[in-house]
């Protein structure tokens, strides 16, 4: 079974500023997967790709290889992982100026920091030198970057101000050398990286979830703990049982009577899906209003109730196993905290009922006589969604798989 590690933190409550998103309309969902409508979902032709994009209601599932194949996992740090926003930090992190984070990001470190003018910055962390670590760890009072290496220092904007005894060095220029710089954007009081030029704007991968989420502002809750679950499973079998909720009636008893299986519904967009139910039932575990679950491709999970939010992320580990990060934030209100301790019993006791499914399904994928089957149209537009924005990452980034 999979393994619980938890590490909390507290501290005071923290505000975010104001988020630096381009305001933009509310796009238009793609699907609606309690209507089972097919959307408008652009296909690959299946000239340049073997599995496949089909319409919704024609849809299979991914060939087993996705998820057994290690050179098939190798291959997605830079197709996936590498060409997305991937989560790295929060705000509580990076609050005030010279504060840092050194974050791994697909297998590299990603030093984020809060500079003087207000702003972050986000470098690779190594040094130009001989490629030694920048930092280590989070801290804060940072007024230079210093290598851990040979001690080449540079400004807050990465520019190379002191190479110690490099005199010697003919047309050595020390405004000409600068760190990698690495895209960093900050929303609702998260903080999100991207490693490669390809990634599209920020603001075209989560514009509208703000909006939709109004009058709750993300930025304003304060994080409480993380609690990380290493589980024995393909990083995509636990992604696909995220997005659907298919599952919950056979799977989830206590969710269940939390949520209104009737009125659980999907919509997906251009890269993200929506599923969302009225809460009922919840014996002031959740509160009153609705349940938002959102997955912002590929492995960000933003799970939202009344007064908390819960950041999932899921990282590979090797081809059958993962670890998902999971990060409380609360309102700092009596009510939200009060809530807090039911609330993680009761994650507790859903993550127990995922990990024990995950690792059913990874065996049966393993077992060699599974083949593809189809997707419910009406149940599992989610999983339609994401399982096409991976073909298409494999078909556009080199060649079909």
């Amino acid at each position: 079974m999979g393994t619980r590690v938890e590490r909390r933190h507290s501290g005071l409550p923290w505000q975010h500023p104001a988020s630096r998103s381009v305001p933009s309309p509310l796009p238009q969902p793609l699907s609606h997967e309690g209507r089972g409508k097919q959307g408008k979902f652009p296909m690959i032709p299946s000239t340049t790709a073997p599995d496949p994009e089909r319409p919704l209601d024609e849809a299979v599932a991914l060939d087993v290889a996705w998820y057994v194949d290690p050179a098939r996992l190798a291959r997605e740090r830079d197709l996936v992982f590498v060409r997305s926003w991937q989560l790295a930090a929060h705000h509580g992190q990076l609050a005030n100026e010279g504060d840092h984070v050194v974050a791994d990001v697909a297998g590299r470190e990603v030093l984020i920091l809060r500079h003087p003018d207000g702003g972050l910055r986000a470098f690779h962390n190594v040094c130009r030198h001989r490629a030694g670590p920048l930092a280590r760890g989070c801290g804060s009072g940072m007024k230079q970057i210093s290598c851990r290496y040979h001690g080449w220092t540079y400004t807050l904007d990465g520019v190379l101000r002191a190479a110690p005894e490099m005199q010697n060095a003919r047309d050595f220029d020390l405004g000409g050398i600068r760190l990698h710089a690495v895209r960093v954007h900050e929303w609702q009081g998260l903080v999100f990286v991207a490693l490669s030029p390809a990634v599209p704007p920020f603001e075209q991968v989560f514009g509208g979830i703000a909006e939709r989420i109004r009058p709750l502002d993300l930025g304003a809750l304060r994080f409480l703990r993380r609690v990380a679950y290493d589980i024995d499973c393909h990083w995509k079998v636990y992604v696909d049982n995220f997005l659907e909720g298919y599952h919950l009636p056979h799977v989830h008893p206590g969710l269940s009577r939390v949520l209104d299986y009737r009125a659980y519904d999907t919509e997906v967009f251009d890269w993200y899906s929506l599923q969302h139910s009225p809460l009922r039932n919840n014996a002031g575990i959740y509160g009153d209003g609705e349940a938002w679950y959102y997955c912002v491709y590929p492995n960000t999970m933003l799970n939202i109730m009344p007064g908390r939010l819960q950041t999932n992320r899921v990282v590979p580990l090797d081809v059958r196993r993962c670890r998902v990060e999971f990060d409380y934030y609360y309102a700092d209100d009596p009510q939200a905290l009060a809530r807090a301790q039911g609330d993680e019993t009761f994650s507790d006791e859903i993550q127990a009922e995922d990990i024990a499914i995950c690792e059913a399904v990874q065996r049966g994928l393993e077992s060699g006589v599974y083949t593809a089957g189809r997707l419910c149209p009406k149940r599992e537009s989610g999983v339609w969604h994401f399982q096409n924005l991976l073909r298409r990452a494999y078909a556009t980034g080199e060649g079909a798989p």
